[in-house]
């Protein structure tokens, strides 16, 4: 009996620990806004069967997207970026609506922010 209660008791505690562990994941997620949501959608949508490099642009041999793929960040990129307090004249000012420098804008943003959760979620602890 006494072992059957000790085996019960180390279950609950295993259970208890990863349920804790589960929390902080859940935390991480939870603490992005909508925006950081979509645009990390848009880029894991990179990765689906239809959006994969075609056979001509992985001829290009070349590190950067496609404009076909760079149009599927684009409407994330600006949620984003006018999401931080940029207004739309703004965002077309400084990047001249090229493609490029939109994502590259809506990236940092993202990285900084996601810098911020890990501050806050390690300050919690």
């Amino acid at each position: 009996m006494k072992k059957h209660f000790l085996m019960a008791a180390f279950a609950v505690l295993t259970l208890a620990s990863c349920n804790n562990e589960s929390a902080a994941v859940n935390t991480v997620e939870s603490m992005k806004s909508p925006a950081m949501e979509n645009f990390d959608k848009a880029f894991k949508s990179l990765g689906d069967p239809q959006n994969r490099p075609t056979e001509e642009e992985k001829k290009r041999n070349t590190s950067e997207l496609s404009d076909r793929r760079k149009a599927l960040l684009i409407p994330a990129s600006k949620e984003l970026i006018l999401s931080s307090g940029v207004t739309e004249s703004e965002l077309m000012r400084k990047t001249g609506g090229d493609m490029s420098q939109i994502i590259v804008w809506a990236t940092q943003i993202y990285m900084k922010k996601s810098d911020e959760i890990r501050k806050n979620i390690k300050s919690e602890k």
